[in-house]
């Protein structure tokens, strides 16, 4: 069988310059499986249409991974692969936590809930060996029914059986040796097109080979607005030999210019972090220089950790700041954190010279303009490298969504505007109006940012004046008021 697997390109924000991982390792999983005809479509990255695509190299399956601001184009990427004769099957965070929504739409055939590795070569397995499938006749696309015995054993599977039910075969549970997993197919990436790890900062290397990495799954942790359908709540990490081995190829082999680790929290075990540096020292791995795209937890470090990280090749880190008042911190998001805990993190980051991240959120329900106040003064404090300042985003399957759906009003009015980087408010709860978060927001912005020390480093700044355009859309969408 010949498959394609598909991310639908992004028009809910700027720019997603890293590599989808995930339908890296959905692509791993399949090739190790012995499926030979396996390709990643990245919309991010592509310079022809996925129907152009189709129309010049027909597949029989098209897999979709959609989190929730890009639903919408996954719909519309089944849309397509449907009129080229595909079979569809949806996964990602949102497919998982609302597969009824998309199995309504008649391009939709199957959806594959939760971690999707082994679904995806199950699914196949009975698709190469069922009899028996058929087209509804009267859809436009045609619509595939299934047999319920066809596929009644893949676990995390949903699909309509032939009276127009939808089933939901029971849950697959979460993989917990990571390392009997497929590495991700990273040859099919068409990785030259993927510039860097971090757009606002980078962008210096016309000839990057940014690559990510994934150390562990999962998080213990239960911040409010934090959703986790894939990984869950439980923190799995595969062996310190097994991510060194695969540092290692994307290092000698697949020749790296920067690596990117995307864990949700690589440094939950503190050991097990250490351990990884050192590896990376004594196996000489440490030349290509690499970063934490997210935010690591600050409760979680010590001095020793940041030495060894700069030593192992790291540049940059990032920390989940949230907010800078202890209130929001405990009660409204959750966080498991403290502010001077956060002070600390920031004080030996810099003593180990490594650049310095950190993302804030403007607008939890309890918010007034007092603390969001606050968050701002602490951002001003903490002056990291890099300030992300956000507006909290009420995700399906969060406990910020059931608190909105209960007490507030969402404004959104689809999936697409719930993006974690847009410049507008996205509810009103008690009398946090969208109007004084998207002030705040702006003023945290203009704040940070006008200080003159930084205004002179953005203008020395190569990249600055290489990607004016992009650099001015940013400032308009940040800073006006």
């Amino acid at each position: 069988m010949n498959i394609l697997l598909v991310s639908p390109e992004s028009l809910a924000w700027n720019s997603r310059s890293h590599i989808h991982n995930g339908l890296g390792y959905l692509a791993g999983a399949l090739l190790h499986a012995g499926l030979k005809q396996v390709d990643i479509f990245d919309g991010a990255v592509e310079r022809e249409s996925l129907d152009d695509r189709l129309r010049r190299e027909p597949v029989d399956i098209v897999g979709i991974s959609s989190p929730t601001p890009l639903i919408h184009a996954a719909w519309a990427a089944a849309q397509i692969a449907k009129t080229h004769g595909a079979l569809t099957i949806l996964g990602g965070p949102h497919p998982t936590l609302m597969p009824d929504e998309s199995l309504q739409r008649p391009q939709v055939d199957f959806v594959a809930r939760g971690e999707g590795e082994d679904t995806l070569v199950e699914f196949v397995r009975v698709l190469e060996s069922s009899a028996g499938l058929h087209l509804e006749a009267g859809h436009l696309p045609p619509r595939l029914v299934v047999p319920r015995a066809a596929f009644a054993q893949v676990r995390g599977l949903s699909y309509r059986d032939a009276a127009g039910g939808v089933i939901h075969n029971p849950p697959r549970p979460l993989v917990h040796d990571l390392d009997g997993l497929a590495l991700p197919a990273y040859h099919l990436f068409k990785i030259e097109r993927y510039a860097n790890l971090q757009p606002l900062t980078d962008g210096l290397d016309r000839h990057a080979r940014a690559y990510t990495i994934v150390t562990s799954r999962g998080c213990p942790y239960k911040c409010t607005y934090c959703s986790k359908p894939i990984t869950g709540n439980i923190w799995r990490a595969r062996s310190v030999a097994h991510v060194l081995a695969e540092w290692r190829l994307l290092v000698e082999e697949l020749h790296a210019t920067e690596i990117g680790i995307t864990d949700d929290i690589w440094n939950l075990d503190l050991k097990r972090a250490k351990e990884i540096c050192r590896g990376l020292i004594d196996m000489k791995l440490n030349r290509v220089p690499w970063l934490t795209v997210h935010g690591m937890k600050v409760n979680h470090v010590d001095a020793e950790l940041f030495q060894l990280m700069k030593r192992a090749g790291c540049r940059r880190v990032g920390f989940g700041v949230e907010s800078g008042d202890e209130n929001i911190l405990k009660r409204s998001i959750k966080k498991s954190q403290t502010l001077d805990q956060v002070r600390a993190a920031f004080r030996h980051a810099r003593a180990a010279d490594l650049e310095t991240m950190g993302f804030f959120i403007y607008g939890m329900p309890g918010e007034t303009e007092e603390t969001m106040e606050r968050t701002t003064r602490f951002a001003l404090e903490l002056d990291p490298d890099l300030a992300n300042f956000m507006m909290a985003v009420p995700y399906p399957g969060t406990e910020l969504w059931d608190t909105v759906q209960r007490e507030g009003k969402i404004y959104a009015r689809d999936w697409s505007e719930l993006a974690i980087h847009s410049d507008h408010a996205h509810f009103e709860i008690g009398a946090l109006t969208p109007a004084l978060v998207e002030h705040k927001w702006h003023e945290a912005y203009r704040r940070f940012y006008f200080r003159p020390q930084r205004v002179a480093r953005r203008l020395l700044r190569a990249d600055t004046w290489r990607h004016w355009g992009p650099r001015l859309r940013d400032a308009r969408r940040f800073f006006a008021p």
